[in-house]
């Protein structure tokens, strides 16, 4: 789960991490007020799940209460694009005004699970202010990395290692020390995927805040935590995969245009490789797991076909926990219940497979069976060129 940078600085600031002064606002009449009380010069920034705003149009600067009004009026409502958006963007609808700071070098901090190690990993760079994927293609030496074993916690001498390897000296070490532990104690705290500050800025007075933050939390964990399921923000993430999510589905909107309905991931995965290298793309990933019912197949089919980009629909199925004939019935059930035009090509295997296989043919709907993955694929792919 993401949320958005004024939440993310909220919980940093609660776990001990410097951030810069500054309230978030939804009503244009309130920027005067916040920028005065912040001391006139203020940065207005967009609060939007997507990186690249500064780029976009999404983070100004303003040298007064006035221009800050000005500012935050072109801002609130506006559609926002980014190179992650993409070309639809994202509405607008509050804005953070924080303080302005005397900036004097702007680094990269980000912590994260590495999946390779199992550990988390501190990743730190003097190329601060960029996309750290820009850094990593072009200049992967500029990249630090300090790995943490979870039993042993972070330890003060891999702060101080990062803190030289960023060039801080002096009394910043200590601030540095101090600002990196309590990032950690954070990331650890609240079961978070991902806690990026970028950038990390020094200022001219020698103090570390973080100007930006981003926290991405897991999922699996979020039953511990209430109050941070709490600042989900519905309006930014895409409406089927928020449909999806109240079935307990697994459903990921992608950009083709053959639809994929699969129990378990990692067949899932599989499915959406065949596709493409029978020629194709996926039009998303959905997942309804292996012990899925009638009722979340059906929601399942509902939702892919909701999707105006879908030409054909393969439904790839490997009976064990979930037999056949449940997943058959839930996918007639559907297509009578939505009148399903867009041609569906069905893959069973397992348990029950034969009686999957007659509600299919029973149904007077016009499905295509197929006999492997491969023939599967190809046939999706076909149907779909043609829809």
């Amino acid at each position: 789960m993401k949320i958005h940078e004024f939440q993310a600085k909220r919980i940093l600031a609660q776990h001990g991490v410097a951030v810069p002064r500054g309230e978030v606002i939804e009503r244009l009449e309130d920027a005067r007020t916040v920028a005065q009380k912040l001391g006139g010069t203020v940065v207005v920034k967009a609060q939007i799940h997507a990186g690249g705003r500064g780029k976009g149009g999404g983070v100004k600067l303003a040298r007064g209460p006035e221009e800050a009004v000005e500012v935050a009026h072109r801002m609130l409502g506006m559609k926002l694009v980014t190179h992650q958006t993409g070309p639809e963007g994202r509405l607008v609808r509050r804005v953070l005004i924080e303080e302005g700071l005397d900036i004097a070098r702007e680094l990269y901090l980000g912590l994260v699970v590495d999946r390779a190690t199992g550990r988390p990993v501190f990743m730190a760079s003097e190329e601060g202010g960029v996309e750290i994927e820009v850094v990593a293609a072009e200049r992967p030496e500029k990249i630090l990395k300090e790995f943490i074993e979870p039993g042993a916690g972070f330890q003060p001498f891999q702060s101080r290692k990062l803190a030289y390897g960023l060039g801080l000296s002096g009394a910043q070490v200590g601030a540095a020390v101090g600002f990196f532990t309590a990032l950690y104690r954070a990331f650890e705290a609240t079961d978070a995927s991902l806690a990026e500050i970028n950038p990390l800025v020094v200022t001219r007075q020698g103090g570390l805040l973080a100007l930006d933050a981003k926290m991405n939390f897991d999922d699996n964990a979020l039953y511990r935590h209430p109050d941070i399921l709490e600042l989900r923000d519905l309006n930014e993430e895409d409406p089927l995969e928020v449909r999806a999510s109240e079935f307990k589905l697994n459903y990921i909107r992608l950009d083709g245009n053959v639809g994929c309905m699969v129990n378990g991931a990692g067949l899932a995965m599989s499915t959406m490789d065949i596709i493409q290298y029978a020629g194709g793309r996926p039009a998303n990933f959905l997942d309804v797991g292996g012990g899925a019912n009638e009722e979340q197949v059906r929601h399942g089919f509902e939702i892919i076909l909701s999707d105006p980009n879908v030409r054909a629909v393969l439904i790839n199925i490997f009976g064990g926990i979930m037999r056949c004939d449940i997943v058959a019935s839930g996918v007639v059930a559907a297509a009578k219940a939505l009148g399903v035009k867009a041609p569906v090509v069905v893959r069973l295997e397992g348990t029950n497979v034969e009686l999957g296989k007659k509600i299919l043919e029973e149904s007077g709907l016009n499905f295509a069976v197929a006999t492997g993955m491969k023939d599967a694929a190809e046939k999706v792919v076909r149907l779909a060129a043609n829809g």
